[in-house]
């Protein structure tokens, strides 16, 4: 059977990678299929080129992961919680970093677009910053099958009839104002609203 050409040829060394890592879960054309979906998916909505190889093995790894806890891998079991929105650059990143950080590792934490665009909005990351939260490594990234599939709570914010239901979550809607365009102290008040949610939502989890 003929591989598929690589639409980088950079992704080999990637793909080489999380081939070594989860040797005997995933054979490499599995590896190399959601390498190549994850850059493909990535490119739709890129206005720069540079770092797309790096993100589709991060989007490629998150995927990977989810989909050995889907599958019922080893794993300590911790909740997972997974944050939808429209763009993945506002209010969607703001949870996931929030609850990440409040969580200290005791949740598995995810966020998806249903229509992700390029970049997180920079005042988005800067309201986090002063609140001592770093998204300088996060990038939005589109909603695949396998994190749906592995949260236990699906968590939307204004994307409306676009996300999925999978039987069996714990599906949550948080009527957050979406930050794009809004100006930094609205940004702030958005933030400090979805950190009161993110507290609700620790103090309903199990105990760790």
């Amino acid at each position: 059977m003929t591989s598929p050409v690589l639409p980088d040829e950079r992704l080999a060394a990637g793909i080489a990678r999380l081939a070594l890592g989860y040797r005997g879960r995933f054979s490499p054309e599995t590896i190399q299929r959601l390498v190549i979906d994850s850059y493909e998916r990535l490119a739709e909505h890129a206005r720069v080129r540079t770092h797309l190889v790096v993100l589709a093995e991060h989007l490629a790894a998150e995927r990977l992961e989810a989909l050995a806890h889907v599958q019922g891998a080893p794993g300590v079991g911790l909740p997972r919680v997974l944050f939808v929105c429209s763009h993945n650059a506002g209010r969607s990143q703001m949870a996931a970093a929030l609850l990440a950080h409040r969580a200290g590792g005791h949740v598995v934490v995810s966020s998806a677009g249903t229509h992700p665009v390029a970049a997180v909005e920079p005042v988005v990351t800067q309201v986090l910053a002063e609140a001592g939260v770093d998204l300088m490594n996060a990038f939005p990234k589109p909603l695949t099958d396998e994190v749906v599939q592995a949260a236990d709570i699906v968590i939307t914010m204004g994307c409306g009839d676009a996300c999925p239901i999978v039987p069996g979550r714990r599906y949550l809607d948080w009527p957050v104002t979406d930050p794009e365009g809004a100006p930094i102290a609205v940004v702030r008040g958005i933030r400090d609203e979805i950190d009161t949610h993110i507290t609700e939502l620790l103090d309903s989890l199990p105990s760790t």
